[in-house]
């Protein structure tokens, strides 16, 4: 058999052939201990193995999260916005994880929990983190399969109604978007704001934002893809909710927040301007 081959049939920890291609490229599965191309044929005597490139523990970073769902398996917490998911820095989701989450007990516990996605630095919500090597697993391979139900919010800048669908391309890519109007806000300096739940049926980098963008409708807060916003009260977008099966308990996990508090107190205070100002008018 080729070494892929041979690593999709019997390498339990990468399940599908796309993981199988990506761990033989990082090094995370090794033939006789060396890299080695997914297509060379074994010989009896070789030797595969799973290596975690991921050794040396994290600084601990004591920011405290809400922790919304925690079992010996996995954990689902809030991720604030501005705080990055993971990198080469010490304040990031990774670093705070230990503090937050209790160790697993399991035989295939991780030597620390991981997040088994991303959110944007500036996107706030609901985040999957792995305690244990089958959860991993398993949960990456719901995310690939998009078997894993996210709902995000987002504020965005003009009046957006009704329900419809994004489909623009990102790099070539299909991507989709779903959106739903949930209230429209009178504003001075945008006319109007909508508040909008959306849910993405891809993954691509940036998607919800290019998306809305792209439409017309840029998130409040965008500096990237809108041409002029509101400055320096961040991001409007939150991961609200997400559905899927439990990695190893197999039952349905369901966590939604509510809509982070910014949302409310810039919807309250843009309408109260315009009611002012048109009172006074």
């Amino acid at each position: 058999m080729r070494f892929n081959a041979y690593c999709e049939c019997f390498v339990e920890e990468f399940p599908s052939k796309s993981g199988v291609k990506k761990a033989i490229v990082k090094g995370k599965l090794r033939l006789n201990g060396s890299f080695s191309k997914g297509d060379v044929w074994m010989k009896k005597g070789d030797i595969v193995s799973v290596v975690d490139l991921e050794l040396k523990p994290p600084k601990i970073f004591k920011l405290v999260l809400e922790v919304l769902f925690e079992d010996d398996f996995m954990a689902i917490v809030n991720k604030p916005a501005g705080v990055t998911v993971s990198g080469n820095q010490f304040k990031t989701i990774v670093n705070c994880l230990p503090f937050n989450l209790e160790p697993s007990t399991g035989k295939d516990a991780l030597p620390w929990p991981l997040p088994v996605h991303r959110l944007d630095n500036l996107t706030s919500g609901v985040l999957v983190i792995a305690k244990t090597r089958k959860a991993r697993v398993v949960l990456g391979q719901l995310f690939e399969d998009k078997k894993i139900q996210k709902t995000y919010h987002a504020l965005v800048m003009g009046k957006l109604e009704g329900v419809g669908t994004m489909d623009t391309p990102i790099e070539g890519k299909i991507s989709k978007t779903v959106f739903k109007n949930i209230a429209i806000i009178p504003s001075l300096q945008n006319d109007f704001l909508s508040l909008m739940e959306l849910t993405p049926f891809t993954g691509r980098t940036h998607q919800i934002r290019i998306h809305l963008a792209s439409l017309g409708f840029p998130i409040l807060g965008d500096t990237l893809y809108a041409e002029k916003t509101l400055q320096h009260k961040g991001l409007f977008l939150s991961a609200t909710k997400i559905s899927f099966f439990h990695p190893v308990l197999n039952n349905e996990i369901s966590v939604e927040i509510e809509l982070p508090s910014k949302f409310r107190n810039r919807m309250h205070n843009e309408k109260t301007r315009w009611d002012r100002f048109h009172t006074q008018n």
